[in-house]
């Protein structure tokens, strides 16, 4: 069996999720430096991998897989990150679809204009109305976590809480005005325990 490789820099909270995920599951890999400040991913070697032009790609045996929840779950297969129980599995990756989409939705112009400073993001009411946005659905991730007392699909830790572990990072770490959510505070307190969270829960990279 070959050593996986991850392609895509440590800046980017998706190919975090993929090495957190490696490292819970205490798995070997190689990763290769891809994306803004390293090797180009329109390289029409990158694009033969990933036509969408963004990391992480995952490298192993049996060829490529890009995106980043996808990769998560390919690597979790089998394993307690990820329940076999129809039910337990839907609850996990209804967290992480949620993470990708609505979440991500929510806070994708406030990033993009207060810490990638991206052009075309820096309308200050459209910044506003995001930030609003990531709280509210912050809060809403709060109630669910008020609701199991524990982690995001209930009592054992995920790979839910390994997407959204990384999101709370980011929320925590961004310079926005945050709501006070209780609930996530404890959440991201009982993550830093984890050795392999430490280890990408790099304050300088929200």
């Amino acid at each position: 069996m070959t050593i996986p490789k991850v392609l895509g820099r440590t800046s980017s909270v998706n190919v975090r999720k993929v090495l957190w995920t490696l490292d819970e599951l205490d798995l070997a890999y190689e990763r290769e430096d891809w994306g803004a400040g390293f090797a180009s991913t329109k390289d029409p070697k990158f694009l033969a991998m990933n036509p969408n032009a963004l990391v992480p790609v995952l490298i192993d045996e049996h060829g490529t897989l890009w995106e980043s929840n996808t990769i998560c779950r390919y690597l979790a297969a089998g394993t307690p990150l990820l329940p076999e129980g129809r039910r337990a599995r839907a609850v996990v990756e209804q967290w992480m679809d949620w993470q990708a989409t609505e979440l991500n939705t929510a806070w994708r112009h406030a990033f993009a204009g207060l810490v990638r400073k991206t052009p075309g993001f820096d309308d200050p009411a459209q910044i506003a109305a995001s930030v609003e946005a990531w709280n509210i659905a912050m809060g809403l991730l709060d109630a669910r976590l008020v609701d199991t007392g524990a982690y995001v699909a209930g009592d054992a830790f995920t790979l839910a809480d390994i997407v959204l572990g990384l999101s709370v990072h980011r929320w925590l770490h961004s310079p926005i005005q945050r709501v006070e959510w209780p609930a996530l505070t404890a959440y991201y307190a009982r993550l830093k325990q984890r050795p392999a969270f430490a280890a990408w829960s790099l304050p300088q990279v929200p």
